[in-house]
């Protein structure tokens, strides 16, 4: 039997680093990083801060994963989650429903654009966008074309770890240790124009949909699916007109048009979906992360009348599901966060102050290592090059140093919360919580500046 120095009941200080480092095994992390070092331990959190187990106040300038979007500490969720638990603890939404997850479907069909009428639970976002691919193919199966089972996503998108989403994830260095992976999976240029050539043309990344859809030919094709605002490579947001010609493309191919917002959706960019933003009409939206603000998981795919048809009459099912998908708990919160964010009016609140984060975040293009600024409402990156005028980048062994050897301890440090990442180029990204303003934008200048600047003359030595 494996045996603990410490009941984790008891465990306090000390104690917890060493349970944390004997027992705790995190997600994508080094643990060789801290046999010298300390684990990070967070304790406790209120609106955009957070405290370590040594009482070190944090912003928290990454939404935790880009999921709190209502902030820390809102007892109103909690007290959602214990009335639930008084009335009905769990039920399976298999065969069965319960009001919660009923009254939650009923409300997200409410808020989604169009005819997204239809809502499947999951547990989180890989779930949902793993979901979403079984359901296009299944969709096609049902109405004639069984050969569409591909699908078409973007070069360093990132969209979950099962092995189905894996295969949507464009970051090979995250899929060559689990492959090989689900079939079917392809990849096209993003649309980051910032190494464009200054001559391309701007819709030129839809048209790679296209050609990609061609080349594999349009009888194989299921689904394309994109983020609104993509993540990984630092917040790449559309050309205008982007979206309109993928939904163009789409349509003349049947292929569905898949909207990943397990991050961009619930006002991350000031619209309960960020396919609003950009004004474009999915077939299947992915939704998870803040749904509840993180303060439970949940996750789902909303889906249009058009797809679900097929699957409402007879004997049709999709054979597909997970045991604590809409669970009566996590409902009662979503719908706890919702009323909160309408009652708060978030999305005004990120329309009106995204001018103010991006006009700080722009104002430190004056420190050379700061080489493009990118995102819209509450997402943001900055891209770090060794020269602003050519762009050039940094070699493995400078990002190396720059990235994990420098930023990341450096900014955590000072006391910001965020995420110093290079799938692809070297970037630092933000996703504050949505109730910040512009206390917290001044906190984070304050923090990004000196750090960014000391890391550009360590890296001139």
């Amino acid at each position: 039997m494996a045996t603990t120095s410490a009941t984790p009941t008891a465990a306090r200080g000390a104690d917890l680093q060493e349970l944390a480092k004997r027992h705790l095994w995190m997600h994508f992390t080094r643990h060789g990083a801290f046999e010298t070092t300390e684990v990070p331990i967070i304790a406790r959190a209120e609106g955009p801060y957070v405290w370590d187990e040594h009482g070190n106040r944090y912003l928290d300038g990454l939404s935790a994963l880009f999921c709190v979007n209502a902030g820390h500490g809102r007892s109103e969720l909690g007290e959602a989650a214990a009335r639930q638990v008084d009335e009905l603890d769990f039920f399976t939404v298999w065969s069965y429903a319960h009001p919660r997850a009923i009254e939650l479907a009923a409300r997200i069909s409410s808020l989604a654009p169009g005819d997204l009428n239809r809502v499947f639970f999951t547990s989180g976002g890989s779930e949902a966008v793993e979901s979403s691919i079984k359901l296009a193919r299944a969709y096609h199966q049902r109405t004639g074309n069984p050969r569409k089972t591909k699908f078409i996503t973007r070069e360093v998108a990132y969209h979950g770890t099962t092995l189905g989403a894996l295969a949507a994830t464009g970051i090979s260095a995250l899929r060559q240790e689990f492959e090989p992976l689900v079939p079917g999976g392809y990849q096209v240029p993003n649309t980051n124009s910032y190494h464009w050539p200054e001559d391309r043309d701007p819709l030129w990344a839809a048209d790679q949909i296209e050609e990609k859809i061609l080349y594999e030919h349009t009888g194989t094709v299921a689904a394309v699916m994109l983020e609104p605002l993509q993540n990984a490579v630092g917040r790449i947001p559309p050309q205008d007109g982007y979206f309109q010609r993928v939904r163009e493309i789409c349509d003349r191919h049947n292929a569905l048009l898949i909207s990943d917002e397990v991050i961009c959706a619930w006002r991350r960019l000031g619209h309960w979906f960020g396919c609003e933003r950009y004004g474009y009409m999915p077939d299947i939206i992915t939704i998870a992360k803040a749904l509840t603000s993180a303060y439970v998981p949940m996750g789902g795919m909303i889906v249009s009348d058009r797809i679900a048809e097929p699957f409402m009459h007879g004997t049709e099912m999709f054979t597909h599901g997970f045991t604590f998908a809409g669970h009566p708990v996590a409902s009662a919160v979503a719908m706890a966060n919702l009323d909160v964010f309408e009652r708060e009016d978030i999305n005004g609140h990120v329309l009106r102050k995204q001018g103010e984060l991006r006009a700080m975040l722009d104002g430190l293009r004056d420190i050379p290592i700061v080489g493009d600024v990118r995102g819209d409402g509450f997402f943001h990156a900055i891209e770090l090059v060794k020269d602003q005028e050519t762009k050039e980048g940094f070699t493995d062994e400078e990002s190396e140093w720059l990235l994990r050897g420098y930023l990341s301890g450096e900014l955590f440090r000072r006391g910001l919360i965020c995420r110093a990442d290079d799938r692809g180029d070297p970037v630092v990204q933000l996703a504050p919580t949505l109730v910040c303003d512009t206390e917290q934008f001044e906190e984070i200048e304050g923090v990004l500046r000196p750090v960014l600047t000391e890391a550009w003359e360590r890296l001139k030595k």
